[in-house]
Parts: C-alpha cells; structure tokens; sequence
C-alpha cells in the first residue's frame, strides 16, 4: 500500500483569479522571512525561520488560476534526525471551479506519514494553508511569520508622544 502524501483542501468564494493570486503572494499567508520572488516560473526563493527551518524553493510549474508547484532544492530542519527531509520534495496547490465556488487543493509530495517531519510540519501546513492562506484569500490579510530583524539589524522603535499635563486626547 503506497503512503498518502500530506494534503488539505477548501473552498472560497472567489475567482480561480484571485486565488492563484493570494498563494504567490506567500509573504501573505506563510512568512515574511522570505527572499526572492516568489511568483514568476523558474523564480527561485527561501524561506527561514530562525534556526528551525530553512528551505529553498524553484517554482516549476505556474498555470494562471489553475496550478502552481514548487520544487524544493534544499532545506534544513533542525529537528528531526534528517535535516534535509524536504530535499526533492514537491508542494503543491490546484485550483479549480467547485460549482459557484473556488477549490484550492494542496498537497506537498513526499510528506508522507513515515517520515519524521510528517505530525510537526502536517501540522504547520494545516495552519498556514487552511488558515492564514484561506484568510488572505477570503479577507485580505493572512496571518504569516512575523518577519525578524536579522543578526545586526537594528530595531525600529516607534517614540510615543509626550503628554503633557491638563492636555486633552
């Protein structure tokens, strides 16, 4: 019996259009610790969360309001035993009419239950995919990783005005 492949589906209520639209804006729904660019075919591209997770992804297929597919070239997962589990894997995203609806199907290729990785990033791909991607998509605004400040990089702090007394707000 062949493994199952770690996949997720839902509908929306909008175009093929403006779905095919929300999943290559993955700042939007996964991370803002992404570099590159993220929406033209051949685009190669990172992801990065702190010292966790890393991985590099190549767009290999993009059909407009119907397929995108990214084929991961490196990555590292701090932890589990096989840091490079996603090497090689595929994800996924088919986007199809459902009656009046939209459907996103998702799937990423070679996360399969024997793998070490599958409870943990089975996980993750539910939130980002069924929540902040389905958000993005349906509200405007997905709920991705915060983007962080790299090593070095100082932090912008925002003053607060100064009250004064008796002033009015």
């Amino acid at each position: 019996m062949k493994s199952q492949n770690y996949s997720t589906a839902f509908t929306v209520d909008r175009t093929p259009e403006e779905v095919f639209a929300a999943i290559n804006n993955v700042r939007g729904w996964w991370s803002g610790n992404i570099e590159g660019s993220t929406n033209t075919l051949g685009d190669e591209w990172t992801y990065r969360y702190k010292d966790i997770h890393y991985s590099k992804q190549k767009i290999t297929e993009l059909i407009p309001g119907k397929k995108i597919v990214w084929l991961v070239l490196d990555s590292y997962l701090n932890f589990i035993e096989d840091k490079s589990e996603w090497n090689g894997t595929k994800i996924t995203f088919e986007i199809g009419k459902k009656g009046d609806k939209t459907e996103v199907r998702f799937a990423h290729l070679g996360l399969v239950p024997e793998v070490e990785c599958y409870d943990a990033c089975s996980n993750a791909w539910g939130g980002y995919v069924n929540s902040s991607l389905r958000t993005l998509i349906t509200k405007g605004k997905g709920q991705p990783n915060r983007k962080e400040k790299a090593v070095g990089e100082k932090k912008t702090v925002k003053a607060k005005p100064i009250k004064k007394k008796n002033q009015k707000q």
